[in-house]
C-alpha cells in the first residue's frame, strides 16, 4: 500500500507526532517515514519549540501529499475518457480547497513534488503533472492493490512519463496504417455489401493498433503464443488486420459461397477462428490464434483460458511467459455476464492458472438497446477486475497514441506479476447492434452525438497535422493504397466458387483424421499386456513407507492390493490402471472438477494427504513413465471449469483432459458449453475434442438433485457420430473405454455416466483377464465375457434391453424369482448407437417374441426414447417409471415403492406399456 494513500485532512496531528518521534530518534519511525522525512530534509526547517508542532508550510507539504493521493486514488473519476458523452459527476471534486489547499499556494514550492518524480516544485506544477498523469484519456485505478511492490511498479511507469506516449516517427507511422486498415475496412464493407451483418468496430477501431502494439511488445518480452477470445463485434477486423486472414477469404464469405468441405455445416462468418504464424517487426517467430466463438458472450474467455494453459503445460514446459490470453470483452458483457466473475476467480488457480490474461473491454456504453445505467450496479463495467486486485486502465478509445501506450504498459504488467490486466477502451458503437438495427430507438441523444463525431483516423491525422505535418501528408496515399488492395481482393473473391476453411489438423493434430462412419463399427485395441498390468497395480496401490498416513487412507490401498490377489478389480481399480497404463504409453492424463481428487464419494483417492502434515502424495505419478496425472480439485464452478477443460482438450489432443461433475446433474450449469462446443462445434467451425465427462447417474434414493445426470439431454443432441455416450457397468468397462478415447486416431467428446452405487458394489467387479483379453463392448450379452450369469438361450422368449446399474437389481431379482425365460442385454454405449452388435444379439435369442426395454429414469427421461428410435422394428414395451416433471422423487419409501413396481411388472409379466 502507498504509505500515503490513507492520508486525508484532518492526518496532520497523526503526522507531527511522527514527525517529534522522528526527531528525537529516526529508528522511533518506521522505515518509510525514515526515508520520507529525511528526502524532505526536515532537519534544515526551524521549528521553534513554542509552536509544538510543524510549521505552517510542512504541514501543507503534507496536504498536497493528499492532494497527490486524492489524484492516484480518484483521479480516473475525472478523466477525459469519453469520447461522445459527459462523465458523470463525482464528489468530492480534486478541488484545491477538499485539500485544505488554495490558489495562493500555486506559487509556492512544495517538497512533496518529490514524490511524483518532478522534485521540489510548485503547487501548480505538481497539479499539472498529476492532471496529465491522471485525469487525461486515461484514467487508472490501482490503489486497492495490497502489494507495494506492485503500486510501486505502477507509479513509476506512469507517473516519470505523465502517462504521456512519446511515439517515433516510425512507431506513429505504423499507428497510422493500422488505424487506416482498421477503419477503412469497416467502411469498405459497409458500402460493398449493405444490409449484410458484420457486427462492425466502427467507433472502436483504435483498438487494431493497440492490440497490433501489445503483440509487438509481447513478443519482445518473451512470448511466442497469442490465443485471443472475442465475441462477434469487431472479429472480421481482428481475423484480417491482426490474424491475417486474406480479404479475399473474408469477401467470399460475404458472398454468400458454400464450404469447400461438404462435411462442414458452417457458421456466420462473425463467429468462425482462425490461426497463422507471423513474423513480429523485430523479426521474431509468432503464433496467433483466435478460439472460434458462439453468440453467448464471454464463452469463448473460458475456452481460451484452457487452450493457453495446454500450450504452457506441453509446448512451453510450464513457462507462462511464453503464451497469453487476449480476451476481448463488450461493457455489457463483462458486467453482466457471470462466466467472468468464475475467471477471474480461477486466475491464480494452480489447475487453471495461465500467467495473466490481457482484457480489452470494447466499451460502446451500451447493450444491445440497454443504457450502461441499466445494466449494472457499480461505476464501471470493469469492476469485476477488483476481485483479484487486477489494475484498470480507462482509455478514451479516440485517442489512438495513449491506447498504443496502455497496452504495451498492460503487456509489461502482465509479463512482471503473471496476472490479469484490464483496459477499458470508451468509445461508441456507430450503428446499432447490427447494421441493419435503428439505435435511435432507444438512444436518441447518444446517436445524434455520434452522427456528428468523427472517426478515429480522422482524429488521429488532425492530430498529426500538428505535431507530425510531415506523416499527416502521407495518410491519404496510405489509405488509396490500401483501398486498391481491398479492390483486387474483392475481384479474386468474385471468381471463387467455394469458401476457404482452414484445416487444423496439423502441429499438435497431426495424425489426427476427421472420423467416418465405418470408424464407429467396433471399439480397438485396447487390451494390455497381463505383466505390465500387475506390475502398475502392484506400483499404484504401494504407498511409501517413509511417510505416514491416515489410518483409513491405509486400509483403502490394503484393501486395492488384496484385489490383485484375489483377482476382483473395483471400480476405482479399473478407473486408475486406465489412466496409469495411458501415462505408461506416454500420454499426459489432465482431470479437474469438484472434489476429484479423492472423488465425490470417497473411491478415487488419486492424491492422499499425510496423517500430520498439508504434503500430498500421488500415487499415479510414482509408476516410471515420462507423462504425469495432474488432477485439480476446482473451484465450485461448473460453467468456467468445463469451458476451460474444453479448451484444454481443443489444444492437447494427446493428452487424457477429463471432467467430472460432483454429481450429474451439475453438469447443467454448463450447458452453454455442452450445446455452443462439445456437441456442435466439429460440424460449425470443423474443431475436433476429446474431453471426457464423467456425470455421476443412477437411482438410488437421493432425491431429485443426486439422481439423474440428465442422459436425455445429451441423447437428444447426438447425430452425425458427434459424440459419444456410454453407461458402463464393469470397472473394466470402464477402463477400456477411457484407454479408447486415445487409442483411436481421431477425436470425438465422450460422456461416461458413471455409477454410485457400483463404486463398491460386491458384484460389481472384474477379473485380470477383463483387462488384459479383451477390448470395449458396446453392448454385453447376458453370456458375455465379464458378465456374472449364464442363460441358457432356448429357453429365452422375452429380451430386455437395459443401461447402466439397473441391470445388477434385474439380475439379483431374476436370480430369486428363479426366472429362465428372459435375458437382459446391456447397452454399454448409447451413442454412436451399436446396431451391428445388437443384431449379432438378436440372432442368438432366436425364440424371442417379446422385447423390452427397462430403465429407472421416468419414461420423458433416461435412454428409453432414444433407444425405442433406434429400434423400432423390435416393437420394444416400456418399463419404468412413469412420466414425471422431476427426475426423483425425495421420499425414500415412495423411491423404493418406484423401483418394487418396476421389478414386479418385469417379473409377473404384467408391463406398463
Amino acid at each position: 500500500m502507498d504509505k500515503f494513500s490513507y492520508l486525508g485532512n484532518s492526518d496532520v496531528n497523526a503526522i507531527d507526532e511522527l514527525f517529534v518521534q522522528y526527531q528525537k530518534d529516526p529508528k522511533l519511525v518506521d522505515k518509510t517515514w525514515q526515508d520520507f522525512f529525511k528526502g524532505f530534509e526536515f532537519g534544515k526547517m526551524d521549528y521553534s519549540s513554542s509552536q509544538g508542532t510543524i510549521s505552517e508550510n510542512v504541514s501543507k507539504e503534507f496536504k498536497v501529499i493528499s492532494l497527490i493521493t486524492g489524484y492516484r486514488q480518484r483521479g480516473h473519476l475525472f478523466t477525459k475518457t469519453n469520447p461522445v458523452r459527459q462523465r458523470r459527476s463525482y464528489q468530492p471534486t480534486l478541488d484545491l480547497e477538499n485539500f485544505g489547499l488554495s490558489e495562493k499556494d500555486l506559487d509556492v514550492i512544495f517538497q512533496a513534488g518529490t514524490e511524483i518524480g518532478i522534485g521540489a516544485a510548485k503547487l501548480k506544477d505538481i497539479i499539472a503533472h498529476l492532471e496529465q498523469t491522471y485525469c487525461q484519456s486515461i484514467g487508472v485505478e490501482y490503489l486497492y492493490v495490497r502489494e507495494p511492490k506492485v503500486i510501486k511498479w505502477l507509479q513509476e511507469r506512469m507517473e516519470k512519463n505523465r502517462n504521456t506516449p512519446a511515439f517515433s516517427k516510425e512507431e506513429k507511422k505504423i499507428i497510422l496504417k493500422k488505424l487506416t486498415q482498421a477503419v477503412v475496412f469497416e467502411n469498405y464493407l459497409h458500402t460493398k455489401f449493405v444490409g449484410q451483418k458484420r457486427f462492425s468496430l466502427e467507433g472502436g477501431e483504435a483498438v487494431i493498433p493497440a492490440i497490433n502494439a501489445l503483440m509487438e511488445h509481447g513478443v519482445n518480452l518473451g512470448i511466442e503464443d497469442y490465443v485471443i477470445g472475442m465475441a462477434h463485434r469487431g472479429r472480421l477486423n481482428v481475423l484480417t488486420n491482426i490474424m491475417n486472414k486474406t480479404y479475399k477469404d473474408v469477401f467470399t464469405e460475404f458472398e454468400g459461397r458454400p464450404s469447400e468441405d461438404s462435411l462442414f455445416d458452417g457458421d456466420v462468418k462473425y463467429h468462425m477462428g482462425y490461426s497463422s504464424d507471423q513474423t513480429s517487426d523485430g523479426g521474431k517467430k509468432v503464433h496467433i490464434s483466435l478460439t472460434p466463438n458462439p453468440s453467448h458472450l464471454e464463452t469463448s474467455a473460458a475456452v481460451v483460458q484452457g487452450i493457453v494453459r495446454a500450450k504452457i503445460d506441453n509446448l512451453h514446459k510450464g513457462d507462462n511467459s511464453k503464451a497469453c490470453p487476449v480476451i476481448l470483452h463488450g461493457d455489457a458483457a463483462i458486467a453482466g455476464q457471470g462466466l467472468v466473475y468464475e475467471l477471474i476467480q480461477m486466475s491464480q488457480l494452480d489447475g487453471y492458472k495461465t500467467g495473466g490474461t490481457v482484457h480489452y473491454v470494447i466499451n460502446n456504453q451500451v447493450g444491445f438497446t440497454t443504457n450502461f445505467t441499466d445494466g449494472r450496479s457499480s461505476t464501471y463495467c470493469t469492476d469485476v477486475a477488483k476481485v483479484v486486485l487486477s489494475p484498470v486502465f480507462h482509455v478514451n478509445g479516440d485517442d489512438v497514441e495513449a491506447l498504443c501506450f496502455i497496452s504495451k504498459l498492460a503487456m509489461e504488467f502482465r509479463q512482471t506479476f503473471h496476472r490479469d490486466v484490464f483496459v477499458d477502451v470508451l468509445c461508441y458503437r456507430k450503428y446499432g447492434h447490427n447494421e441493419g438495427d435503428e439505435p435511435r430507438f432507444t438512444q436518441p441523444l447518444l446517436y445524434k452525438a455520434i452522427a456528428a463525431h468523427a472517426n478515429p483516423k480522422d482524429i488521429y491525422v488532425k492530430k498529426l497535422e500538428a505535431e507530425q505535418p510531415d506523416l499527416a501528408s502521407e495518410a491519404k496515399e496510405i489509405e488509396n493504397m490500401f483501398k486498391a488492395e481491398l479492390d483486387n481482393n474483392l475481384d479474386q473473391a468474385k471468381k471463387t466458387d467455394k469458401a476457404k476453411i482452414t484445416s487444423f489438423l496439423e502441429g499438435n493434430w497431426k495424425g489426427v483424421k476427421m472420423a467416418s462412419d465405418k470408424d464407429f463399427e467396433e471399439s480397438p485395441k485396447t487390451a494390455v499386456d497381463e505383466k505390465l498390468f500387475l506390475e502398475l497395480a502392484k506400483q499404484t496401490t504401494e504407498l511409501p513407507k517413509d511417510k505416514k498416513f491416515f489410518n483409513k487412507t491405509q486400509k483403502v490401498f490394503e484393501d486395492r492390493k488384496a484385489m490383485i490377489t484375489n483377482n476382483n478389480y473395483d471400480w476405482a481399480m479399473g478407473e486408475l490402471l486406465a489412466y496409469a497404463t495411458l501415462m505408461k504409453e506416454g500420454f499426459p492424463v489432465r482431470f479437474s472438477g469438484q472434489d476429484v481428487e479423492r472423488g465425490t464419494f470417497s473411491h478415487r483417492h488419486a492424491i492422499v494427504k499425510l496423517e500430520d502434515s498439508e504434503e500430498e502424495y500421488t500415487p499415479l505419478n510414482s509408476i516410471d513413465s515420462k507423462a504425469k496425472l495432474s488432477i485439480y480439485n476446482s473451484l465450485l464452478s461448473e460453467y468456467g471449469v468445463l469451458g476451460f477443460d474444453y479448451g484444454y482438450a481443443f489444444a492437447a489432443p494427446n493428452t487424457l483432459t477429463i471432467w467430472e461433475a460432483q454429481f450429474g446433474d451439475f453438469f447443467n450449469g454448463a450447458q452453454i458449453i455442452i450445446d455452443q462446443y462439445l456437441t456442435s462445434a466439429e460440424y460449425k467451425w470443423r474443431r475436433m475434442n476429446g474431453l471426457v465427462l464423467l456425470l455421476p447417474h443412477g437411482y438410488e434414493g437421493q432425491g431429485p438433485e443426486h439422481s439423474s445426470a440428465r442422459m436425455e439431454r445429451f441423447l437428444q443432441a447426438c447425430a452425425e457420430n458427434n459424440i459419444q455416450i456410454v453407461n458402463a457397468t464393469t470397472p473394466a468397462q470402464q477402463f477400456h473405454v477411457i484407454r479408447r478415447q486415445l487409442k483411436r486416431d481421431f477425436r470425438k467428446p465422450l460422456i461416461c455416466f458413471t455409477p454410485k452405487k457400483l463404486l463398491r458394489y460386491p458384484s460389481c467387479v472384474s477379473k485380470l483377464k477383463d483387462f488384459t483379453h479383451f477390448n470395449f463392448q458396446e453392448v454385453l450379452d447376458d453370456v458375455s465375457a465379464g458378465s456374472t450369469t449364464t442363460v441358457d438361450v432356448k429357453k429365452i422368449t422375452r429380451l430386455a434391453f437395459c443401461s447402466g446399474k439397473v441391470y445388477y437389481d434385474l439380475i439379483e431379482r431374476r436370480e430369486k424369482e428363479n426366472a429362465d425365460d428372459i435375458a437382459f442385454i446391456r447397452l454399454e454405449q448409447l451413442y454412436p448407437f451399436p446396431q451391428k452388435q445388437v443384431d449379432a444379439i438378436l440372432k442368438k435369442y432366436s425364440k424371442a417374441k417379446e422385447f423390452l426395454f427397462v430403465q429407472e429414469e421416468p419414461e420423458n427421461m433416461g435412454p428409453w426414447r432414444f433407444v425405442d428410435n433406434n429400434l423400432r422394428t423390435l416393437n420394444l414395451k416400456y418399463v419404468g417409471r412413469d412420466a414425471a416433471a422431476s427426475p426423483a422423487t425425495g421420499f425414500a419409501k415412495r423411491h423404493a415403492a418406484e423401483n418394487e413396481e418396476i421389478m414386479t411388472n418385469i417379473f409377473t409379466k404384467v408391463l406398463v406399456k
